[in-house]
């Protein structure tokens, strides 16, 4: 697997140790990331995940000490310091190092991780209705890409996953639709796209705004709404929109087959498109 990593100035071929079990980061998870995309040399919306890092960072009381342009180069350079033709997560990380019971002052590391990741195929697969829910947005920072915020949804994973299916759909705490464990849903019905209107307690995903304005550009309806399950149970389309897999289908919800439709396939079709002409982009500026 092709990998880089950037930390203390250096660039590294093997995965650095960062952390220990004193500091606040190890048993605690004083910690945040952001996940960005290289798809075969095009970054598309790096800009956007170097911002978030640094708001992220904020929100959980740690101090970073770059920024967000800072990032991006980074990123950048570790792009180009690997193979063009190859697919790449992005994992711009800050931490805290102290040992106390909150981040305190000038305590906070970076540290970014680049390697290999194909996109996975167009379709996720399946999908049914988790019992676990999302945070309230005064019971967590639900404003940070916190890696605190994480272990729910994995929680919601493995029992989705013992139940024969391949993602758990979240609701949030009022019991409308949130997201799915990892990635934002969106469903389609009678040819509008519909998406959850974000309300704090789950990231409005930087896929999932460009999402919205490439659809709206193309003339297919898009509304941002409260959601219900019944909503998702009725839908005649399920997307899953997230960095990971960028614009997927979804093939049966519960016990409901679904077929990948037009919308979806547009979709895609849409935000492949944009990732071209980044592509593009990034070359004539080189």
């Amino acid at each position: 697997m092709k990998q880089i990593f950037w930390y203390r100035g250096e660039w590294l071929s093997n995965e650095p140790m960062v952390s220990g079990p004193l500091q606040i980061a190890f048993w605690s998870a004083s910690s945040v990331f952001d996940g960005a995309r290289g798809i075969k040399g095009a970054l598309p919306d790096i800009g956007l995940h170097c911002q978030r890092v640094v708001r992220s960072a904020k929100a959980m009381l740690l101090t970073p000490g770059l920024e967000p342009s800072e990032i991006e180069a980074l990123c950048r350079e570790a792009v180009q310091r690997l193979p063009q033709d190859l697919d790449y997560y992005i994992r711009p990380m800050f931490f805290s190092t102290g040992q106390g019971v909150a981040p305190e002052g000038d305590d906070t590391e970076f540290v970014l991780a680049v390697f290999e990741a194909p996109l996975p195929d167009a379709v996720a697969g399946s999908a049914c209705l988790s019992s676990f829910r999302r945070n309230a947005i005064n019971q967590g920072p639900t404003d940070a890409k916190a890696g605190c915020l994480y272990p729910n949804g994995q929680r919601a994973l493995k029992e989705a996953r013992e139940r024969g299916f391949d993602l758990p759909l979240m609701l949030d705490p009022n019991g409308n639709v949130a997201e799915f464990s990892t990635a934002n849903i969106w469903i389609v019905k009678d040819g509008v796209a519909r998406t959850p209107a974000a309300n704090g307690t789950f990231l409005s995903g930087i896929t999932r705004r460009r999402l919205i304005g490439l659809l709206s550009d193309d003339g297919i309806p898009v509304e941002e709404v409260t959601l219900t399950a019944d909503d998702v149970q009725s839908a005649d389309e399920i997307l899953v929109c997230g960095n990971y897999g960028k614009i997927q289908a979804i093939n049966r919800f519960e016990e409901r087959a679904l077929t990948p439709g037009p919308v979806f396939e547009r979709a895609r079709q849409l935000y492949m498109g944009f990732v071209e002409s980044t592509r593009a982009s990034t070359t004539a500026a080189g």
